[in-house]
């Protein structure tokens, strides 16, 4: 298990236009073979091409876990077809058609035992998602942001935090999310960790600007024995 450095049209901020899970890979449709083949060797799941409201920004218009998946207002009757085709019914789809900001994936963090919800989501939406991802979920902040989603990345292995997380929201996060847990950054000290990391247990790309120390705190993180 490791992390695979890989940029997408030229941009390190990968994590902006690809999900994954513990079962699949979502990139965008035009995507490099080059950078498919990448994902699909690191993270050992299947990869399929899709686009998220006519964009690619695939990372930000969806959230979830191996259990679900919560997509943006934005998707269009086509894109939510293809996805029931071709997950044929193995995962639960919530289309958020109440939340006013678009980028669920900001908003949600989840990993196969938890997930942590904006406040910006209305608290009425929290018994649909809670339902779709099958986990408990919790409300609040993280890192004193409201983009739960932005500032940090969780698999059922670890839980990257942004630098602004103190010693005891380390602890608490720790505990929730069942996995060990750590503040560092990506692509040389960017805070926005979901940008630039996707990961599950399996492997993981990280963008191609992360400097060798950052790399090692992710292996500590998310792969250390």
């Amino acid at each position: 298990m490791a992390f695979e450095k890989v940029a997408i049209y030229g941009n390190p901020n990968i994590g902006v236009y690809v999900f994954t899970n513990e079962n699949f890979s979502f990139i965008p449709r035009d995507a490099p073979e080059k950078f498919e083949n990448v994902v699909k060797k690191t993270l050992q799941v299947p990869v399929y091409r899709v686009t998220l409201g006519l964009s690619p920004l695939i990372g930000v218009f969806m959230s979830g876990n191996s259990n679900g998946i919560v997509l943006s207002k934005l998707i269009t009757i086509e894109e939510i077809s293809f996805l029931k085709k071709t997950l044929e019914d193995r995962i639960n789809i919530l289309v958020a058609d109440d939340i006013k900001v678009s980028a669920v994936g900001n908003l949600i963090l989840a990993n196969d035992k938890a997930a942590i919800i904006s406040p910006l989501i209305p608290s009425k939406l929290r018994a649909q998602i809670e339902e779709v991802l099958d986990v408990e979920t919790i409300i609040r902040s993280v890192a004193k942001s409201p983009l739960v989603g932005s500032v940090a990345v969780v698999s059922n292995n670890g839980l990257l935090l942004n630098p602004l997380a103190n010693e005891e929201e380390i602890e608490e996060l720790s505990n929730i999310f069942g996995v060990r847990a750590d503040v560092g950054t990506v692509n040389r000290g960017n805070i926005f960790l979901s940008s630039g990391i996707v990961v599950n247990t399996k492997g993981g790309i990280v963008g191609s600007e992360t400097t060798g120390p950052e790399l090692m705190r992710l292996h500590q993180i998310f792969f250390s024995s």
